[in-house]
């Protein structure tokens, strides 16, 4: 029988496919726009995701070991879905669109959606809650950077 964060990380790696919905002339868009100064660690992005989405699926692990398909599980584990579809769309919809005003929007709906279940997880799990902490930390920073674009860039709102 397979382990629950073998099904939640399977689902994960699935939806984070959803970043290479982009065409390449997008790309050329995104590697033109101007970045601020003190964002030196750009090219850490990748693996900060990673590190950040391995935590999304140990905190959901441990919240579906706690009562395994309860109906508050199933709408927690939907909340857990809907929230890596708002991060994985940023990439595709801010490059399609062409607008770091899209991706603002969408950093920040991200972000309060990462506030709302890391508060939802706290009662059940410190564990599961401290898991999600990096999203919430580095939501706020992704977001705020691409806000900061914005100020570089006026003709990609």
């Amino acid at each position: 029988m397979m382990e629950s964060w073998m099904i939640i990380g399977g689902v994960t790696f699935s939806v984070a496919f959803g970043t290479l919905f982009f065409k390449l002339r997008d790309i050329n868009w995104v590697v033109k726009l101007q970045r601020p100064d003190w964002l030196f660690f750009e090219p850490a992005i990748p693996l900060i995701w990673t590190v950040i989405f391995a935590g999304g699926v140990g905190s959901a692990a441990v919240v579906w070991e706690q009562e395994p398909g309860s109906l508050k599980t199933w709408l927690l584990m939907a909340l857990y879905l809907l929230l890596e579809i708002v991060t994985v769309a940023y990439i595709p919809a801010t490059l399609r669109a062409k607008s770091l005003k899209v991706g603002t929007i969408l950093g920040g709906v991200g972000e309060i959606l990462g506030v709302v279940l890391l508060l939802a997880v706290l009662p059940i799990s410190q564990t599961a809650a401290l898991l999600l902490l990096p999203y919430v930390i580095w939501g706020a920073i992704g977001t705020y950077i691409t806000w900061e674009m914005i100020n570089l860039n006026p003709e990609a709102v």
